[in-house]
């Protein structure tokens, strides 16, 4: 079977999923949707480029713009620790031209730990498929971190609060991870927020700080050219882009798991038949070999579904970090 008849099953596959939901809007809606999108459709990114949410938002924004008959523009908008891009998007028409990506860090962790959010995660969002989920991992500086996971714990028990660390921002996935971490290891760090991980991942290989907690699509590259030691990873099982490097777990802390994650959102109120639509092409592209393939090598694992088991999983995220967020304090004005 060549690549193109793969790719043809797929989309038909999906096109056939999709259009009872259509056919149950009606005519009207099934036309509309058809007809979606004219013109061209803002996905926003409420982080910096470089991130993972920005690496993978990029790479589904050109798949749709291949299958689409107008291009998909990823717009930027951080700041926040993400509330200022969500919000945004939240206030956008509900038409389809506006979709955000949502991260573990938007719609997981921000609701915990951040009383006076702009954007309320489960309502102002119609949830339409998870793109990628990713284990993060703990990175040292090559010359002034530690050696390893419990090299770092014993310098943290030595000296509490005298080692810090790095992280794309307060109430981030890195942020709350390690702070699990910290939490369950009996230690206490000094965390070191920074507007993204990119000027995190500087400072760190400058030595201005010797660990950082970051996404491992983001800090693999690092790892690879020796600027960054990688000292865990945070899946249940290793990482196959980094096979040597043990996970938290297997260094001491056992049942540890964290991941980040970014999937489709869209503002609340957009048509079903709309949500329906954006779904079947995204979740053919993220089946597409081709595409998987991509995503592997980027560090991040293919997580298509429908938008009722995207949204079951938000709300699991919510309820597992607020349990994080009791258990380690963490409250943060936003």
């Amino acid at each position: 079977m060549t690549a193109s008849t793969r790719r043809f099953m797929i989309t038909a596959a999906a096109a056939a999923a999709t259009a009872p939901l259509l056919l149950r809007a009606g005519p009207a809606a099934a036309q509309a949707a058809s007809g979606y999108p004219s013109r061209p459709v803002r996905l926003i990114v409420p982080f910096p480029p470089g991130q993972a949410a920005d690496i993978f938002a990029r790479l589904m924004a050109d798949e749709l713009s291949k299958r689409w008959p107008q291009r998909v523009v990823v717009e930027n908008r951080s700041g926040g620790a993400g509330a200022l891009g969500m919000e945004a998007g939240a206030r956008a028409a509900p038409d389809g031209y506006t979709l955000l990506v949502g991260t573990s860090g938007t719609l997981g962790v921000n609701p915990s730990v951040m009383p006076h959010l702009p954007y309320d995660a489960e309502r102002d969002f119609a949830a339409i498929t998870n793109i990628f989920t990713l284990p993060l991992v703990l990175v040292a500086h090559p010359g002034t971190g530690p050696e390893d996971l419990r090299g770092m714990l014993a310098r943290a028990r030595e000296k509490p609060g005298a080692l810090n660390y790095a992280s794309a921002g307060p109430g981030t996935a890195q942020h709350m991870a390690m702070e699990m971490l910290a939490h369950r290891a009996g230690v206490r760090m000094t965390h070191v927020p920074y507007r993204g991980s990119g000027p995190a991942m500087a400072d760190l290989i400058a030595g201005n700080v010797p660990l950082m907690m970051d996404s491992l699509a983001s800090a693999l590259p690092q790892v690879q050219a020796g600027r960054a030691r990688a000292l865990a990873v945070t899946s249940r099982a290793r990482a196959p882009q980094l096979p040597a490097v043990t996970t938290v777990a297997e260094a001491g802390l056992e049942g540890y798991e964290a991941l980040g994650w970014s999937g489709l959102v869209a503002p609340a109120a957009t048509p079903p038949e709309i949500l329906a639509r954006i779904n079947a092409d995204a979740v053919a592209i993220l089946r597409d070999p081709a595409v998987s393939a991509r995503m592997l090598e980027l560090g991040g694992f293919p997580a298509p579904g429908t938008p009722e088991e995207f949204g079951g999983f938000i709300r699991g995220e919510i309820a597992k970090w607020r349990q994080v967020a009791r258990e380690a304090n963490v409250r943060l004005e936003g």
